[in-house]
């Protein structure tokens, strides 16, 4: 390998310290700034390392990752985000803080736009309390954000904050910190950057707070200029219009996979059929990967995407009981309420079904018998927790205590949702019944157990293969990682309950198999109920790629249990090619909880009057990728008003009704000019991205490496980046419209009238595109814009075909139909309104204030009618906690509250 620096650039003083803290073996070699390095890119780019393969990575955190794992030091999940902070909200402020200090002199300036990210980097090293950001030991986070920071901290007026002033001084005491700023910076500090930040564009002001935000995180900046060539073939591309193509074909089911064809197999996560799910459940698995599913088709592969209601289970047991129906008769009532909130929110499934069949029992006992006769399950006596008081052993989900692990107190019985290990429930800390609240006891009883430790040899080489060429998120690769290292265990697969699929072995009649277990057989059932082919499918790794979309907390079950069972069953099963697993969304500063009334569950969100296209539009805008994201009322009616109606509305209208207002509804004569040719060649740009972000793994199975992205962030489909290259090439539209004035043009001379015409048929033609695009994230408008353009019905696959090319789809003289407007405004008493209707005011009888009112009458019963004072007390001491909250500083007080 090679690694090409600079002088004063303070990009390469974060790779030499990560390449002389990991000691792989790379030549380091000094050029100049202006030096390409990299042949394909238009412009130079430092620092770069050079691959063995020949390929070249130019990002500089993924140069850093990339070294510290291979030098055998892999990044957590924490030091990623960290690593996506830096990129995508630090380094903008930082580079314009850098021009104020050196180039500027205005210090003062300079620490006013870093005081936002200065204060957050504060509180994240107050929250943690460890020596470096993320871990009692350097990590990659630390060594690239000191070496962001080291030329504006080494001011010493720069940095008031104590913590991060003790925090940064640790770090520059390493000494491969202290080499590798001295042999860029050649200890003259800022002068030594002059330089490098004269030959870099002005930076555009920016916000003063760059605090993480939850809603829009860019990718790294690649400057999408292009040669005079490119531009012309750009152009010259687009004005041969659409090619000669069938309109696209409708589908035909049952779907099967086709030989010659890329065959994707498409599944979220199975929902619980016993609740209504939240708009967090939507975006982490339904939404999601109806997105990806719906942009598959665009592009022409043989697509299948299943999902169903997960049914068995002590939750359906406890739901029945709660409101006196049978196990049967909750699963037909909510698998149809799960079947119309997903209607409603357009998930476009192939099919979705439900594990309560027969396929599912026949499937889940034949993996059960294959495994028992390859002698992958135990047989052993276990622990396990009973409530005396419901008299019932417990499930693990109806278990809380507190995590023996990381000691957090809210932990389940099956899994801890902090730091995301999995529990056997004896484990857990001061366990207690969530039913009824009581202690349970230690009961023993005969189960049988997956034995993972002998399948884990073979779990580690399919991992490996997957990881290398699949698409994995880095949640889901930290998380499994960090089940490999702790070494598997034996997995209990049996239940005592009644409501699940029997274990067919004769010693365990009256059991069932245990959800985990049984749940992801789910896919397959559900497969088998679709089609009587379904092996096909299932069976089938050498054609088929199989893509997961879930939330974080059920990775470890698809990662590592689920496919632990089939490599075990060793029947050619598809095992999981692709696993895409989301952070979490909250609500407002919250959690979403049914119970308090707090957030908006998909039940009721069609009761808001919002139409469900703004619903999937917020949801992805926000869709928690790299960290967790926040659901906030104002934010969304500021995306509505601000992204929609005037950014993405507003193009669309303006040149629908251009050509129908100036040129009688038919599109006009198109002479280019360099401007429209350069904004085409824009246009292109942003296509390319949108495609790469989605389709990338077609690209990486031709490079063969994870790290060979221009972006490290684009390791994995980045559903939510790809609607910002959307929004950015409808707000080219309005500047190019804007800038040309075709409605003044109009009442011009012929040249005028030329001109107009020519605006109007380029901004109607990119309009068309952006139907096309929208098209997995907001269908029904895009279908609406396509009704208003008469838009080609073969233009959307086309368009995509083409791998980045902007086609005109809209010939001179093509009619098209009534514009309308697409979006309305959110005014806020109305979205004022909603925020309180859903931020729980209606738990008021459940608040710890209510209780102590309502505990007190009850003692002020039982004293006056002489009853037995034990019971009085057992009271009052059960109330102890709610009490104190009222004994503690004032800020606890809203939380007694219930707000």
């Amino acid at each position: 390998m090679k690694l090409f620096v600079s002088e004063g650039n303070p990009h390469c003083v974060k790779v030499l310290v990560v390449l002389e803290l990991t000691g792989v073996k790379c030549d380091v070699q000094l050029v100049n700034h202006e030096d390409k390095v990299v042949p394909f890119l238009n412009r130079p780019v430092l620092p770069v390392l050079l691959l063995p393969s020949g390929q070249h990575l130019f990002s500089p955190n993924a140069i850093c990752q990339y070294l510290f794992e291979v030098g055998g030091k892999e990044a957590s999940n924490s030091s990623s985000q960290f690593l996506e902070w830096e990129a995508t909200e630090l380094q903008p402020v930082l580079i314009q803080a850098l021009h104020m200090v050196a180039l500027q002199g205005k210090t003062h300036d300079a620490g006013l736009v870093l005081k936002g990210s200065l204060s957050w980097l504060e509180q994240c090293l107050s929250k943690r309390r460890t020596q470096f950001l993320t871990a009692e030991t350097v990590t990659v986070a630390d060594i690239v954000l000191w070496a962001a920071f080291y030329p504006i901290l080494a001011d010493p007026d720069l940095g008031e904050l104590q913590l991060v002033r003790d925090w940064f001084e640790r770090v520059g005491l390493i000494p491969a910190c202290v080499r590798a700023s001295q042999k860029v910076l050649q200890g003259k500090g800022l002068e030594s950057l002059k330089n490098f930040l004269k030959k870099q564009p002005t930076p555009h002001t920016q916000r003063k707070d760059s605090q993480p935000s939850t809603n829009a995180i860019e990718t790294e900046d690649l400057d999408p200029a292009m040669t005079e060539e490119e531009i012309e073939a750009t152009a010259q591309a687009w004005c041969k219009g659409l090619p000669d193509c069938p309109d696209a074909p409708q589908r035909q089911h049952p779907i099967l996979p086709q030989e010659g064809k890329r065959n994707v197999l498409v599944t979220s996560a199975l929902p619980y059929v016993n609740n209504v799910p939240h708009l967090g459940n939507i975006i982490g698995c339904v939404l999601s990967a109806d997105v990806f599913a719906r942009y598959g088709r665009l592009r022409g592969w043989n697509l299948l995407y299943v999902c169903g209601t997960d049914e068995y289970g002590t939750a359906t047991e406890n739901k029945a009981r709660e409101e006196g129906l049978t196990p049967r008769e909750i699963c037909d009532k909510y698998h149809t309420v799960h079947s119309a909130i997903y209607k409603w929110f357009q998930i476009d499934f192939d099919y979705f079904g439900r594990t309560t069949t027969d396929r599912q029992t026949e499937i889940s006992q034949n993996i059960f018998w294959r495994l028992h006769e390859r002698g992958f399950l135990l047989e052993d006596t276990v622990e396990q927790l009973r409530c005396e008081r419901c008299q019932r052993f417990l499930a693990d989900r109806f278990v809380e205590g507190v995590c023996p692990h990381c000691r957090y107190p809210e932990a389940r019985g099956d899994q801890c949702d902090k730091c995301g290990r999995l529990i056997n429930a004896v484990e857990l800390k001061e366990p207690q019944c969530k039913v009824c609240g009581q202690t349970p006891v230690i009961r023993t009883s005969k189960h049988l157990f997956l034995d993972l430790p002998k399948l884990e040899g073979d779990l580690e080489q399919w991992l490996e293969r997957s990881l290398s060429s699949g698409d994995w998120t880095p949640n889901a690769k930290h998380i499994t990682h960090s089940w490999i290292r702790d070494g598997l265990k034996p997995r209990c697969i049996t239940r005592d309950l009644q409501w699940g699929t029997p274990v067919p072995h004769p010693d365990y009649r009256e059991k069932v198999f245990y959800v985990w277990f049984d749940a992801p057989i789910g896919y397959l059932s559900i497969t088998a109920n679709y089609t009587s082919q379904w092996e096909k499918w299932w069976k089938n790794p050498q054609q088929v790629e199989l893509y997961n979309f879930m939330a974080k907390d059920n990775v470890p079950f698809h990662s590592v249990v689920f496919p632990c069972s089939l490599l075990g069953a060793q029947d050619n099963y598809t095992l999981v090619n692709h696993l895409i697993a989301t952070e979490y969304l909250n609500y407002e500063d919250t959690k979403f909880s049914k119970s308090r009334g707090v957030g908006v569950f998909g039940d009721m969100a069609k009761d808001t009057g919002i139409v469900s296209d703004v619903w999937r539009f917020y949801l992805l805008y926000m869709r928690p990728e790299g960290q967790d994201s926040a659901f906030c009322w104002a934010d969304m009616a500021l995306k509505n008003n601000s992204e929609l109606l005037n950014n993405l509305g507003n193009f669309i209208n303006r040149a629908g009704m251009f050509v129908s207002k100036f040129f009688e509804g038919c599109v006009p004569e198109i002479v280019l000019r360099e401007e429209d040719k350069c904004l085409i060649a824009q246009v292109c740009w942003e296509l390319k991205q949108y495609i790469q972000l989605l389709d990338k793994v077609s690209v990486f199975h031709n490079l063969h490496h994870k790290y060979l992205s221009a972006h490290f962030l684009l390791v994995v489909a980045r559903i939510r980046d790809a609607l910002k290259c959307i929004l950015n090439i409808s707000r080219h539209g309005n500047q190019y419209i804007q800038v040309n004035e075709p409605w003044k043009k109009i009442k011009g001379g012929d040249n005028d009238r030329q001109r107009a015409g020519t605006v109007t048929a380029v901004s109607v033609n990119m309009a068309c595109l952006l139907s096309v695009l929208l098209e997995p994230y907001m269908p029904t408008v895009s279908v609406t814009i396509r009704a208003q353009l008469q838009a080609p019905a073969c233009c959307g696959s086309a368009m995509l075909a083409a791998d980045g090319c902007f086609l005109r789809s809209l010939s001179t003289g093509h009619r098209i139909g009534t514009v309308s407007p697409l979006f309305q405004k959110l005014g806020s008493e109305q979205i004022e309104a909603l925020r309180k209707r859903f931020g729980g005011q209606q738990v008021w009888k459940n608040s710890p204030m209510h209780l102590i009112r309502k505990s007190q009458k009850n003692a002020d019963f039982l004293s006056s009618h002489g009853q037995i004072r034990k019971k009085l007390t057992k009271e009052m001491v059960d109330l102890s906690a709610t009490v104190a909250c009222f004994l503690s500083p004032v800020p606890q007080i809203p939380l007694a509250r219930g707000m």
